[in-house]
């Protein structure tokens, strides 16, 4: 992974302009296959053609420019260095708070309209743990990124020095703003997908991740969250360098947090809370089962006293429910894995399934070793 670390810094327009240079050729494939996705009913529950996704991708860029000019300028820099639309990049770096909004026909749909059930769309199995489980007595994010498995092709790590706010170094996809990071300030963001059945024209979590990592607190972070007018539905999980965190089911119609205290919190892709459940875009059967046997898994590997990083990388290798492969029709399975620790800044990454392949440590401005 040490190839796929990209560093950008300037104005929002530069550090776009210089990320979607540099991996261009991988942008416009990503985005592409992306937008075609968009269109599909394995991933929607409904078809939509082309036209239809991209009068919604530009609708909600607008969003995104109301909200997050600075943001928008960084991803208008990115479409510019790589030959795209930048409307492209909502549904390729958004692509799963998009296809909520797709989902519930947010242009074309009658207001209240039911929402399809979603057919194979998990991704992602995520722990925040407390400083008290830690054996070093310091904080720690770990998850894995789940999705299409042709995905982890357009994996890097994304190093930035914007002017005038915090440092950062992200997980992302080509063309994507951020994914899973930690800022200088030793604020950490991770998420997990989750199914809305409000989908709406609205901002992608892509964004809000970024606006979470120019915080300096937990805290500010999740006030950044609650502010902002969501398209779809994402699991945020945040922690900074004191150990204040929390886990957060955000819906664009209602929103569950649950305060980081001395339990270990686990969060796959389905929503635990009674307020986001009422909520949610049915799922199919066989993919609430599957997020289902990820949380226990994940619960049950959590429950020992003495974590550490080593044991936590290896939380994400699991291979009995975890780590996982992808199967017909949707070809979801674990791409990449991450694990922080904002107390020191350090971030530990791999591409591709962890119990294939090894975690290399990252820490701002230092080289991987």
């Amino acid at each position: 992974m040490k190839d796929t670390v990209l560093k950008v810094g300037g104005t929002p327009y530069e550090m776009g302009l210089a990320h979607g240079s540099a991996v261009a050729a991988s942008v416009r494939q990503y985005a592409e296959e992306r937008v075609r996705l968009a269109t599909a009913a394995s991933w929607t529950g409904r078809g939509a053609d082309r036209a239809e996704v991209m009068e919604l991708a530009a609708a909600c860029l607008q969003v995104h420019e109301e909200r997050y000019p600075h943001l928008t300028e960084e991803l208008r820099g990115v479409a510019a260095g790589a030959g795209v639309n930048p409307a492209t990049l909502v549904v390729s770096g958004g692509f799963t708070d998009f296809v909520d909004a797709v989902a519930a026909g947010a242009l074309s749909g009658p207001p209240g309209s039911p929402s399809p059930a979603t057919l194979s769309e998990d991704d992602c199995t995520a722990l925040l743990v407390p400083r008290s489980r830690m054996a070093d007595d310091l904080p720690a994010l770990a998850q894995t990124w789940d999705m299409h498995e042709g995905s982890a092709d357009h994996l890097l790590l994304l190093e930035g020095r914007p002017a005038g706010r915090p440092a950062f170094i992200v997980m992302t996809t080509s063309g994507c703003l951020g994914m899973i990071g930690i800022n200088e300030a030793g604020v950490c963001v991770g998420i997990n997908n989750l199914t809305a059945a409000g989908g709406r024209v609205g901002v992608t979590w892509p964004f809000v991740v970024r606006a979470m990592l120019e915080q300096e607190t937990a805290e500010a972070a999740l006030e950044a969250l609650r502010a902002a007018p969501l398209a779809g539905g994402h699991n945020y999980l945040v922690v900074d360098a004191a150990g204040r965190g929390a886990n957060v089911e955000a819906m664009p119609d209602a929103i569950a947090e649950t305060t980081l205290a001395d339990e270990v919190l686990v969060h796959t892709n389905h929503c635990l809370s009674e307020e986001t459940r009422r909520v949610e875009r049915p799922r199919e059967a066989m993919s609430q089962t599957e997020s289902e046997r990820r949380l226990t898994r994940a619960l049950e590997l959590s429950r020992r006293s003495d974590l550490d990083v080593d044991y936590l990388q290896s939380v994400t290798a699991d291979p009995d429910a975890v780590c996982r492969v992808g199967v017909p029709p949707s070809h979801v399975g674990t791409c990449g894995a991450v694990v922080m620790r904002p107390a020191t800044r350090e971030m530990w990454a791999v591409t591709g399934r962890p119990s294939q392949a090894p975690y290399e440590r990252y820490r701002l401005g230092e080289p991987a070793r």
